[in-house]
């Protein structure tokens, strides 16, 4: 008779119930898996085979065939060892009658990789597979230890860490307990300090409000400047003032590393927002995800924190354009040809760029050399589009040597509580909706909801009109005010904040 004994194939950043069922045979001894396994889980063959020996127990010497269903799931990874060790071994002359109670793992899924040794080794996408698991209609979860703590952030869940296969094999034939994990845990050991204090920074007063306004409602934001003018500084300085992170949000965040497999048993979660500032080499598969088996890139690994891309122009023309969906949506579909997968990408871009290829376009002291055709080609890098959806634009110049021997002003922390309290205000505001941000309010909201002045109206559309700006630009603007004023404390947009607004749609226009 077949034992059966279930686990989860990954499936974007969801669980699928893979059923391992196990037969041992009279006929020439073998060893077959089927069900549409990939290379790794057929090598695992003889990875099970000698930890079960090395367990202390006996392979069946019979034909034993197991089954993955269902079949139209691909299987990847070395996770099945350990649930296709156990259905083995409860397949065995051996155990099929020693254990007293074969329906205790009908309600469990059993992860976990084997080393030769009989010991269970941590897996990628544990947190994915067990937040999927109540809809599978499973409630524990037999997993690696190292794989305990991630999981523990679903506080539903009942998590039963196993250190070997003889450790399970025992607990099932009721000679030895396996205790659920109920170890109590901190985060406070894993916060660090912020990869750049605000404080550190001198001038540039106009940035900094620039980086409150962008963190305060999760705006885009867009900086020139010349070399060293402290670009990359700013924007390193970015997630130190962002609000901390809730619980949802850390779920979230720690189920995308941990499917993309960067999480490691010294930081089982992120409990800070994440900061990816991938180069400029970047490929598309690389920036948005993908591959046989979809992954997630860069804009998920960024997801609820900033995504910062240096030298911006320097990018290629289609990697930047696959952005678009992204910030648009929030989250980025990526299509193979027999499934899609979607993964969340709900992030702060922060570009940076020089004027121009030589950098010193309208410096006053360093004079651009660069050819007129070679500095229009080189501001067509980025498309309109993609322009007109960064919210906020900012030129960061060169600073004088007086600045830069005075004080750098507020620290991260003060510059954070401002944050938080124009995050809170937008928390209440947006209680029965889905979004939680300025940034991500739909026009239609804009338009029902958002309460203005008459004579904001008038300049807003009178800078419309001059500047002939797009539906897309509009409505952004109203978003950008609509974070002053709650930084501000204002339930109104008045001329105040919109005139700030409009600042920051425009760069300063240098020309050779």
């Amino acid at each position: 008779m077949a034992q059966k004994v279930y686990t989860a194939s990954i499936v974007g950043l969801e669980g699928a119930l893979v059923t391992v069922e196990a037969d041992a045979a009279n006929g020439l001894p073998s060893f077959t898996i089927v069900g549409l396994p990939d290379m790794a889980v057929k090598e695992a063959r003889e990875r099970i085979r000698i930890a079960i020996k090395n367990s202390g127990y006996v392979f069946p010497r019979m034909k034993v065939t197991v089954n993955l269903a269902p079949a139209s799931v691909k299987k990847e990874g070395a996770g099945y060892d350990l649930p296709i060790a156990v259905a083995i071994l409860l397949a065995s002359d051996a155990f099929r009658e020693r254990v007293k109670d074969h329906g205790v793992l009908s309600e469990a899924l059993v992860i976990g990789e084997l080393a030769l040794s009989g010991d269970v080794r941590s897996v990628h996408g544990a947190l994915a597979i067990a937040s999927s698991s109540n809809a599978l209609g499973k409630h524990i979860v037999y997993c690696p230890p190292h794989n305990t703590r991630e999981i523990r952030l679903l506080k539903e869940m009942t998590v039963i860490p196993v250190p070997t296969l003889r450790a399970l094999m025992e607990y099932l034939i009721g000679n030895a307990p396996l205790a659920p994990d109920n170890e109590a845990f901190s985060f406070d050991a894993y916060y660090k300090a912020p990869l750049v204090d605000c404080s550190s920074i001198v001038g540039n007063e106009h940035a900094k409000r620039a980086l409150i306004i962008a963190a305060a409602g999760n705006h885009n934001l867009l900086m020139s400047g010349p070399p060293g003018s402290g670009k990359t500084m700013l924007a390193r300085a970015l997630p130190g003032i962002m609000p901390p992170l809730t619980h949802d949000e850390m779920v979230d965040i720690t189920r995308v590393w941990s499917v993309a497999g960067l999480l490691s048993h010294d930081q089982p979660w992120l409990v800070e927002r994440p900061f990816r500032d991938p180069h400029h080499s970047a490929s598309l598969v690389a920036l948005v995800g993908g591959g046989s088996n979809p992954r997630p890139g860069e804009v998920s690994l960024a997801h609820h924190g900033v995504l910062f891309l240096d030298e911006f122009p320097e990018f290629p023309r289609s990697v930047l354009e696959s952005l678009r969906q992204p910030l648009e949506l929030g989250q980025v579909t990526i299509a193979r040809a027999q499934d899609h997968v979607t993964f969340p990408s709900r992030f702060l871009l922060v570009a940076s760029q020089n004027p121009c290829p030589c950098g010193y376009l309208g410096d006053p002291v360093h004079p651009c050399t660069c050819a007129p055709g070679l500095l229009t080609r080189y501001q067509n890098k980025v498309s309109g589009p993609l322009l007109d959806r960064i919210d906020l634009h900012i030129t960061v110049p060169r600073l004088p040597v007086e600045k830069l021997e005075g004080d750098g002003g507020d620290p991260s922390s003060v510059l954070r509580d401002v944050v938080h309290a124009a995050r809170e205000r937008q928390r209440q505001r947006f209680v029965d909706v889905p979004w939680k941000t300025n940034a991500a309010m739909p026009s239609e909201y804009i338009r029902r909801s958002l309460v203005i002045t008459d004579e904001a109206k008038v300049v807003l559309r009178q800078a419309v009109e001059k500047f002939h700006l797009s539906g897309r630009v509009y409505f952004r603007v109203l978003k950008v005010a609509r974070t002053i004023a709650d930084i501000a404390k204002s339930d109104t947009i008045d001329v105040s904040h919109v005139a700030e607004a409009i600042q920051y749609r425009f760069r300063e226009s240098v020309t050779v």
